[in-house]
Parts: C-alpha cells; sequence; structure tokens
C-alpha cells in the first residue's frame, strides 16, 4: 500500500471513529479538521474528500449541507412519528423501541409534528428518556398549512399560529402577489434547504380576514382534510337529471302510498333515512327503513364517486359540515324532504310487537316523506300523544298539526323500539348515554352558551330500528356467502379494563371483569354514576378501554352491542362504506358478481377517515370551548380532575365540561410528585393528593386560543 493510501486510510478511520463516538452531534470539516489535528489546507482538502468517499460507502450520513453524523445502521435507529409539544422539544414515538426519544428542536432537522422520522438514538439521558436526532423525514402528514400573511416591503411570512409549529414559512417578494397584511392564507412548502432556516413557502388559496375561516380550515388541513370540491365534481353534480323517470319508479317498490316520516336534529340539511309504517292487525306492523338510494346518482369511477371515496365521511365541525357529496345530492337530489318523491333503498319488515321480525325484504323502492319532525317534536308526541305540537317545540317555531296516523306510528314504534333496547341490553349490549355537547352560537357565529344533549325516547326510537336495520342487511349478506363490508367491534382489551377497575374502585365502584359478568357490570357501572359529576369522566375511560369499531371484510361481530354481524347501511350521504353496502346488496338481489378485489383497502381507508373526521370534529369542540372561555379569566368553578400525566392533573368543569390543565410546579401548598400507578400527584411534606376522579374547586388563569388550552389553578 501506498504512503498516500495510507494516509487515506488512516484519515477515514479517524473521520469514522470521531463521528460514531458522538452519535448525537453533527460535524462539518472545520469541526473534524479541528477534532483530529489538522491544521493545514492539503489536510482540509483530503478531509472533504474522505468526507465524500464515506458518504458514498453509507459510512457516514448527511444531515444538511456540509453536515455529518453516524449511520444508523451503526447506532440505534428507529422509524417513528414526531410529536411536537407546545414548548417546541419533539418526542419520536416508535414501535422498535422501549421508550420514546426526545428531540431537542435543534435536531429535529425539518421533521413537523406528525411526521414519519427516521431517528438515530444516543444514551438514555437522567431522565432515563432517550435523545437522538432526526436524520431523515419520511413522509410528511401534511403538505398543506394554514396561517396569517404578514407582510413587509421585500418579503412575508406566514405565521401558523400553531403552538406545535416551530417554525413560519418565508414568502418571497415573486410569491407575495397581492395578499394583504393579516389575510388568512393557505400555504405549501416549495423549498426547505437549512433546518434551521424558515421554509420558504407558496401561497395556495386565500380564506380573507375572518378568524372563523382560519380555525375552521386550520383543523381541516390539520388531518388533510378537503375543504371544498373541484370544479369538476361539482360540474358533474350539476348534469345530473334531477327528474324520476316513469320507467325508473317501474323497476322499483313502490312505497309512496305508505305513511312516512323522517325524525332528525332540528338543523339538519341531508336526510338520508325515513321510517314508514302500516298496522297490519292481528299484532302485526309493516316498518319500512327508507335510505336514501346515493348509489343510484353516484356510479363507480365517476369524478363524484372517486371524490366520495377519497373522503370517506362528512365532517361535522361544531359551525359548519363538509360533506362526503355536493350539496346537490347531499340536501337536494338525495335528500328525503318531505312531499318530494325520492329514490330508496329499503329493508321493510313485518314485525310483532315483542320486536320480532316474521318477514323481510330489501331492495330500491320510492317513497315519499309525509312530515318532517325534528327530535324534540317527535320527543312531544311521545310524551304527550297529541297532534298538536307547541310552537316552543316545533322547527318553524309555530304551532304545528300532525296527523292522528303519525301520532299513532311514533308511539307503536316506540313501544317496539323499547322493547328491541331492552333484548340488547339483557343479551349484552352497552349502553352510553353520553352528554352530547352542544353550541348556541351567536350572528357571527362565537358560542354564546353551551347545551348538553342526552338521548330520549325519540333518538333511541330512531336508533333502534337503524340498528336493526343494520344488523339484518349483515345478516342477510352473511347467509349469501358474498364478500362484504361488515362494521366490526372486538373484545376490550383486559389490562386497559383492569385499569379502568381500579380507578372506579377509587370513586367508590364496583367492576367485575369475568367474561360472564362484564357487560352486565359495565352497564350497572353506567346506570350508576348516570347524573353525578364523575359520569363524564367514567364515560369517557370506559370508551377508551373499549377496542375501536372499524370496517373490514373480516367479520368477527360486534361487542358493544353484541351483534354476531352489522354494517352501516343506513346513512350513505355521509359514509362512503354505506355506499358500497347498497351496491353489494343490489348485486347480491341481482345475481351479479361485483368486483371486490380493492373492497379491504377501500374499509382500511373508510376507518382511517373516520379517525380523523372524529379527531377534526373534538378539536372544533375543544376549540369553541376556549372560545367561550375566553371572556371568564379569573372565575371560579368547580371542577372534577379528570387525567394525570407527569407535567400536571387535567380537571373538567363541571358546569360547562370545558377541560384544561394545572401544571405540577403550580399545585398549592408542597412539592407533588406523581404517583403513577394511582393516578395522583402526592405532597411530599404534607401528604395531600389530588388523585383522578376527586373533585376540586379551580380558577380560570388563563384562555389561550392560538396554544388552544385553558390553564387553571387550584384553590383547594
Amino acid at each position: 500500500m501506498s504512503k498516500k493510501k495510507k494516509e487515506i486510510k488512516d484519515l477515514e478511520r479517524k473521520i469514522t471513529s470521531l463521528i460514531i463516538s458522538s452519535p448525537n452531534r453533527d460535524f462539518n470539516y472545520k469541526q473534524i479538521a479541528f477534532s483530529i489535528g489538522v491544521n493545514d489546507t492539503k489536510g482540509r482538502s483530503d478531509i472533504i474528500k474522505v468526507l465524500n468517499t464515506l458518504l458514498k460507502k453509507e459510512k457516514i450520513l448527511s444531515v444538511g449541507k456540509g453536515k455529518f453524523i453516524a449511520p444508523a445502521i451503526q447506532q440505534e435507529s428507529a422509524e417513528g412519528i414526531l410529536e411536537i409539544t407546545t414548548t417546541g422539544r419533539g418526542y419520536v414515538v416508535s414501535d422498535d423501541l422501549d421508550g420514546d426519544v426526545m428531540i431537542e428542536q435543534r435536531n429535529l432537522n425539518k421533521g413537523l409534528h406528525g411526521d414519519i422520522v427516521r431517528v438515530v438514538t444516543g444514551k438514555k439521558n437522567s431522565k432515563n428518556k432517550y435523545e437522538g436526532k432526526i436524520v431523515e423525514v419520511i413522509e410528511r402528514k401534511k403538505e398543506v398549512f394554514v396561517g396569517v400573511f404578514q407582510k413587509s416591503k421585500e418579503y412575508a411570512f406566514v405565521n401558523t399560529r400553531n403552538s406545535r409549529m416551530y417554525t413560519d414559512f418565508f414568502i418571497t417578494r415573486e410569491e407575495m402577489k397581492d395578499y394583504k397584511d393579516g389575510e388568512k392564507v393557505a400555504v405549501e412548502i416549495k423549498s426547505w434547504e437549512k433546518p434551521k432556516d424558515s421554509p420558504q413557502g407558496r401561497i395556495i388559496k386565500s380564506f380573507g380576514f375572518g378568524d372563523d375561516a382560519l380555525d375552521a380550515y386550520s383543523i381541516l388541513y390539520e388531518y388533510g382534510l378537503s375543504t371544498e370540491f373541484e370544479e369538476e365534481v361539482e360540474e358533474e353534480a350539476a348534469k345530473i337529471n334531477p327528474v324520476i323517470e316513469k320507467e325508473e319508479i317501474k323497476k322499483r317498490r313502490d312505497m309512496r302510498g305508505a305513511m312516512t316520516f323522517t325524525i332528525d336534529p332540528v338543523d339538519a340539511k341531508d336526510f338520508d333515512d325515513a321510517i314508514s309504517f302500516k298496522d297490519l292487525g292481528q299484532n302485526k306492523y309493516e316498518v319500512g327503513v327508507h335510505i336514501a338510494d346515493v348509489s343510484h346518482y353516484v356510479t363507480p369511477g365517476s369524478k363524484i364517486d372517486e371524490e366520495a371515496q377519497n373522503r370517506a365521511t362528512s365532517v361535522y365541525l361544531v359551525d359548519r359540515v363538509i360533506p362526503m357529496l355536493p350539496e346537490t345530492l347531499s340536501n337536494n337530489l338525495c335528500s328525503l324532504r318531505p312531499n318530494e318523491e325520492k329514490l330508496t333503498f329499503s329493508a321493510v319488515f313485518v314485525m310483532k310487537k315483542n320486536g320480532e321480525v316474521i318477514e323481510e325484504w330489501y331492495g330500491k323502492t320510492v317513497t315519499e316523506s309525509d312530515c318532517r319532525l325534528s327530535y324534540e317534536e317527535a320527543q312531544h308526541i311521545i310524551e304527550n300523544g297529541s297532534t298538536t305540537i307547541p310552537k316552543e317545540e316545533t322547527i318553524l317555531k309555530e304551532e304545528k298539526r300532525v296527523t292522528q296516523k303519525v301520532v299513532d306510528a311514533i308511539t307503536t314504534l316506540n313501544g317496539i323500539a323499547k322493547t328491541i333496547r331492552n333484548k340488547r341490553i339483557n343479551s349484552g349490549a352497552l349502553i352510553f348515554d353520553k352528554s352530547e355537547i352542544k353550541f348556541k352560537l351567536d350572528k357571527k357565529n362565537q358560542p354564546v352558551k353551551i347545551l348538553f344533549k342526552t338521548a330520549k325516547s325519540a333518538n333511541k326510537l330512531i336508533e333502534e330500528f337503524m340498528l336493526l336495520a343494520n344488523k339484518k342487511v349483515a345478516e342477510k349478506m352473511k347467509q349469501s356467502n358474498e364478500r362484504f363490508v361488515y362494521r366490526v367491534h372486538d373484545q376490550p382489551d383486559h389490562e386497559k379494563l383492569e385499569n379502568l377497575q381500579t380507578i372506579v374502585k377509587r370513586l367508590g365502584y364496583n367492576l367485575k371483569l369475568s367474561n360472564s359478568e362484564l357487560n352486565g357490570s359495565l352497564n350497572d357501572l353506567l346506570k350508576k354514576v348516570y347524573g353525578k359529576n364523575e359520569k363524564n369522566l367514567i364515560d369517557t375511560l370506559m370508551i377508551r378501554s373499549m377496542s375501536k369499531a372499524e370496517y373490514t371484510t373480516k367479520n368477527i361481530g360486534h361487542y358493544g352491542l353484541s351483534f354476531e354481524n352489522y354494517t352501516h347501511f343506513t346513512s350513505p350521504i355521509r359514509r362512503y362504506p354505506d355506499v358500497l353496502v347498497h351496491r353489494l346488496i343490489q348485486a347480491d338481489i341481482e345475481k351479479e358478481k361485483m368486483k371486490t378485489e380493492e373492497l379491504e383497502t377501500l374499509c382500511k381507508h373508510s376507518t382511517h377517515m373516520e379517525i380523523l373526521a372524529t379527531k377534526a370534529e373534538r378539536d372544533s369542540i375543544k376549540l369553541m370551548q376556549i372560545k367561550y372561555m375566553l371572556d371568564k379569566e379569573g372565575e371560579i368553578f368547580e371542577a372534577v380532575i379528570s387525567g394525570v400525566i407527569d407535567r400536571g392533573i387535567f380537571v373538567e368543569v363541571v358546569e360547562n365540561k370545558c377541560e384544561g390543565m394545572v401544571r405540577a410546579k403550580d399545585l398549592p401548598g408542597d412539592y407533588f410528585v406523581l404517583d403513577q400507578k394511582n393516578h395522583s400527584f402526592v405532597g411530599e411534606k404534607t401528604g395531600k393528593k389530588y388523585q383522578l376522579g376527586d373533585k376540586t374547586r379551580v380558577m380560570l388563569v388563563k384562555a389561550d386560543k392560538v396554544k388552544k388550552r385553558l390553564d387553571f389553578q387550584v384553590l383547594n
């Protein structure tokens, strides 16, 4: 080996050894030269050549222009999801490691909240946490961000006002165009050269100057949810013939003569289900569950179908709905509005008063709703048996009259629904009567009051018949042995149930975990906490202990409902799996084979989109709660401790269910230490406890809309 080659090999060894010995540090060539004692021009030139060679051999990795780090293969490395805290520090959560990896902001290396990244790890720190550095962004969680345009003469920035976003977006003079200071815009990353600099952004859309638009679109973009329909989708929807042809009616069962009604929320615009009723005598009734025939208008391969497939679900924010289908379909053509002929897909049952189904029929129909009722109007009929509904309970705030046939139908159906519900409970179904948070908004869509709506008999009536239709459809398709879309719910995780048992025991309740007693014990617990301060907490904890329901072609039953077979058939306007189910049933009826190769993929996508939509809806509720609390700083509230983590305790205000945090360091009168096993903080000197489920008094210190959080102070 020549002297020169030997020198180069020796240099390679020194550089490699240096970089590997400091796994959490990056080096440039000047730092390497200093560290190994090279101070001449030729030596530094050789270092640059060696670095390029090592890079090609993948013995080192580049982490930015002119910066190098030890490769993942020589360090413990992992792929995971980056979570960034409000302080700007990151954590990578990975199944490949026995703990999270803490990433200081300087080591995020262009990683953003939610990104899939590759991280290299070093030793654990004094808190037994891995520390690491991101070496690669594998996949961005989102490509588009929403923020405020901030303009100067020569350049501009877009500030997302998101506490998890540690950088803003630099906008060049060429990209500034005619945007105005304070304008709400959507921006995408155009380039990002240096990790320490702001990424260069390109503005793709303006939302004007209203905060509400920014709030809504920020939430939607956070989860990558569509906001508007492409022009070609709207154009295709506009071309659909709204006239129901006589030839189409001839192909269907005509049920326009059956007494039919809808029951929906007072502010509903899309009515995708209706019920018909006919007394057949001899304790027999014909009950039809009629569902909007979306599959007639939305055909496979169309632009509308592609868009609906991609969206998979409508998204319900507090102040607006982002529909799965264009409004031409969702609010007009498909919506079962009163006194309009509509194409429907129906499940028609002949039933006894005890809920037993003795005949069933499935197929395409034409129907006409005689009456639209809100849940409040239907509830008045159930409670009073009256054909007159006072104006206080009506949609239009005017006295309303219905026929005696409607009253008789609703009264009878309510009795059948109660019987079916009791049978479900006795068979092991879980019944969550969780209060739904609603907001009274002013003309500017700002919250002026928080309301809680609990399901009453009218809600349960509709629920039971929709459940019945979904169950019976699934049973029918199971018998046909054709591939099908099921809605399944696995058994709960036993470890989570044991944790739940421990918590409820401290609150004075019992929970039996044996297989034969579990469901009955869970329902008994739900009954006991009804109307109590801790109800919402226990409901939430119980739901968290359950598995997530999902769509799949592999049927394992539905644990929560205690059904062996279950699907979603009743809401095709807002759920794409229901559209698939309609197509599958029709193919079965016509003895045709439907292509089902991609069915499981579509199921997984629909489940994923449902999860994102749910998260967006929760964020919308939380943001509206924060808005409601903005003018209440300094006020005192009764609260329940709803969560305990290492940073402090979460408290939920009893009167409005707004949740915020009290930091551990702000707990009064002592130094408090986390007792993770017992879900509490304990004072070192006093022994005072702040424990999950405890009642306490708190004062609102700060309501922060930008950081999306409420900060409280404990008063006792």
